[in-house]
């Protein structure tokens, strides 16, 4: 059939399998110019990875350089799975100079790790040693303890904030970008009378680390911000770029947004992708204002654009969630729809108690695998990690495999911080917290020795300074080899040098943990990932900012099933999905949690989480609601039972897009009598054994 002259022209196959929504924001701009500010609100499996690794593609194709485009997302695989798609894209479309096309991406990343790799490359220009390292949490609250010592507050008559809340009070100040003040009267308003100390630890813990030539995960985004707002480095690096793109933008906190308008002060260039209604994270100072308000910044205003098709859920899931998020008191308006119209309404689900709840899920869970679901496709979702405690219980009574995500991260375990504060300390011979770690590895080197070893590190090389040091006895049959692997590390090629320090530390693995066979496994895939960077510098920023899950058993990953249950929290849950999925605690109380009933904003962040747990759900959705529950540390009134009214949330009028279902348990027994019989002591029996 031939096509006329009115006809419009046929799409290109790579916006053809678009919906009309995904492709107006892949088309926005129309070429490969800079356009004004874009906004992609992307409900909930609407794609919006898809639109943006297409609206990336589509200005490269048009014309656009992949080496001036800056790609953020929240993880680094996120980042790799992004600009594979592109490439992909980029091949069918252009055959192999497509693919070679895409490869120019290498701006593509975290907002951590993008900001740590410009701090690298203008390190010389805003007063920062080129070979700084950079702390992990744990590492930056370590820091902060000595601190806390040195300047008395931890031995003050009246409480003063642990090491982790101080942590936790400095980061909320710098990425909320609020007064001390402010942060301590909402969120920790027990420590208000600690204002001026916690100054004084502040400044102190600044002035540390630029002497040690440490920086901390917060750094990295407070030195990038105040670099794009410098007259003279701003538009320099803001100029590098023509286009910018933001994944899950409503996860950004001030310091964040702060960045993006330094890069492109009146949005040209700038496309954001995010979902309101998703918004979670506020405990990490993420602000939903920053999604909220962004249309506005800019004159003209920017452009919205809704994604509303869901190719996740079925319509009745997304008629409940659809209800609940309804409900929020400020949104940008979109209702969720689908092609999949058939499907069970989701089940509101009464139980008595929590073992009742317990007992329900395994019941459900084991049925629906009878019926051809794995367990792998079935989620349980809670509020908080401690939700959860009697249904793992009841899961390892009746032999069912699980997995609970949000455990040991590699970098959490002892024995892999012990491996890279060795090269930490090596890149950076002023790494004090670094330093302390290794050589208390040491038997018989206490705080005296290891600060005087520091010291002398921090004025002199490491020859000389590992030569002067005045050794404990205990300390001296250890020291050469220490030394040696100090020395000899410098000298071997990248990632030999990981090698070295390895074998040095493996007799100290042994004498310090019982499981050292399943730590070292650690210690080998430490050197697999080692083999994929250039250098110890690139090694050591990577691992810091995107560490990869344990290998071993600490994990809590079953290794004899190859199916297993998941249960986590609903936070850990964002950006999954699986075919059942079952809400614990359906219940005020716990949903909305008590502590997040403070401010009319912590509701509204209640709710979406409400929301997103909902979305997660492919096919099928229990909500589980018990009459009465356990609450542990009630200061008044200590550990008891309470009664639970359901969730605020899931209102009179959301009743009818549920299927009401009450269970009890069937075919339990009571406790049998217990028979009557002689008492024995058999304390003495105990003692015979060692007799």
């Amino acid at each position: 059939m031939q096509t006329s002259a009115t006809d419009p022209a046929p799409l290109a196959p790579h916006l053809a399998r678009l919906n009309p929504a995904q492709r107006e924001a892949v088309l926005h701009g129309g070429g490969a110019e800079a356009a004004g500010p874009l906004l992609v609100i992307a409900g909930a499996g609407s794609g919006k990875t898809n639109t943006l690794a297409h609206r990336v593609a589509h200005l490269m194709l048009q014309g656009a350089d992949p080496r001036r485009m800056l790609i953020m997302t929240f993880s680094r695989r996120a980042a790799q799975e992004m600009t594979a798609r592109v490439e992909r894209i980029a091949r069918e479309v252009m055959g192999a100079e497509g693919e070679a096309l895409a490869g120019g991406l290498g701006w593509a990343g975290t907002f951590h790790g993008i900001g740590a790799r410009l701090l690298r490359e203008y390190a010389p220009l805003v007063g920062l040693d080129e070979n700084f390292t950079i702390h992990d949490r744990e590492d930056s609250a370590d820091l902060i303890n000595l601190l806390r010592h040195e300047l008395g507050f931890a031995l003050a008559e009246a409480r003063f904030p642990s090491k982790s809340a101080c942590l936790a009070i400095y980061s909320r100040a710098v990425n909320a970008q609020a007064p001390l003040e402010q942060v301590l009267a909402e969120g920790y308003p027990k420590f208000r009378d600690r204002e001026a100390e916690l100054r004084r630890l502040f400044a102190a813990y600044v002035d540390a680390k630029q002497a040690q030539g440490v920086l901390d995960y917060d750094d990295l985004l407070l030195y990038w911000r105040a670099m794009v707002t410098e007259a003279g480095l701003g538009p320099e690096i803001g100029g590098r770029f023509d286009h910018v793109l933001v994944d899950e933008y409503q996860d950004t906190n001030r310091l964040q947004a702060a960045i993006l308008l330094g890069l492109s002060p009146e949005g040209r260039g700038l496309t954001v992708v995010g979902d309101d209604a998703q918004a979670i994270y506020g405990f990490r100072a993420a602000e939903v204002r920053n999604i909220l308000d962004f249309p506005g910044l800019f004159t003209p205003r920017a452009r919205v654009v809704t994604l509303e098709q869901n190719y996740r859920s079925t319509a009745p899931v997304l008629a409940a969630a659809n209800a609940v998020i309804g409900e929020a008191r400020e949104r940008f308006s979109k209702t969720l729809w689908t092609d999949r119209t058939t499907g069970a309404l989701p089940r509101l689900v009464t139980v008595h108690d929590e073992a009742a709840q317990a007992g329900y899920i395994c019941r459900a869970v084991l049925e629906a695998r009878e019926e051809g679901t794995a367990l792998k496709s079935q989620a349980v979702l809670f509020r908080t990690a401690s939700h959860s405690g009697p249904l793992e219980v009841e899961l390892t009574r009746r032999n069912i495999p699980f997995v609970k995500f949000g455990g040991l991260k590699f970098l959490d375990s002892a024995h892999v911080k012990d491996l890279l504060a060795v090269l930490r300390l090596r890149e950076n011979p002023r790494d004090r917290v670094a330093g302390f770690r290794v050589l208390r590895l040491i038997p018989g080197i206490g705080a005296a020795t290891a600060g005087a070893v520091l010291d002398a590190l921090a004025g002199s090389g490491i020859a000389e300074a590992l030569d002067a040091v005045k050794l404990p006895p205990r300390a001296a049959p250890f020291w050469p080899e220490f030394r040696e692997m100090m020395l000899s590390a410098t000298k071997a090629p990248w990632p030999a040098e990981l090698e070295a320090v390895r074998l040095w530390y493996e007799p100290h693995l042994e004498r310090l943990h019982e499981d050292a066979d399943t730590r070292r496994s650690d210690l080998l895939q430490l050197g697999q990932i080692a083999a994929g960077h250039g250098s110890r510098s690139a090694f050591l920023t990577d691992l810091t900012l995107d560490p990869p899950d344990a290998t071993s058993d600490e994990s809590g990953v079953p290794l004899l099933d190859d199916d297993y249950l998941v249960l986590s929290t609903i936070h850990s849950a964002k950006g999954r999905e699986w075919r059942n999925v079952f809400v614990l605690n359906c219940v005020d109380g716990c949903m909305p949690s008590d502590l997040g009933t403070g401010t009319s904003a912590e509701i509204e962040e209640e709710r979406r989480l409400l929301y997103v747990a909902m979305t997660r759900a492919r096919d099928a959705l229990h909500l589980v609601t018990p009459l009465r529950f356990y609450t542990h540390c009630q200061r008044a009134r200590g550990d008891r039972h309470v009664y639970a009214a359901r969730s605020r949330f899931l209102t009179e009028a959301m009743l009818p897009l549920f299927e009401r279902f009450a269970w009890t348990a069937q075919g339990t027994a009571g406790a049998a009598a217990r028979p009557q019989v002689q008492p024995v002591d058999l304390r003495a029996r105990m003692k015979d054994m060692w007799r």
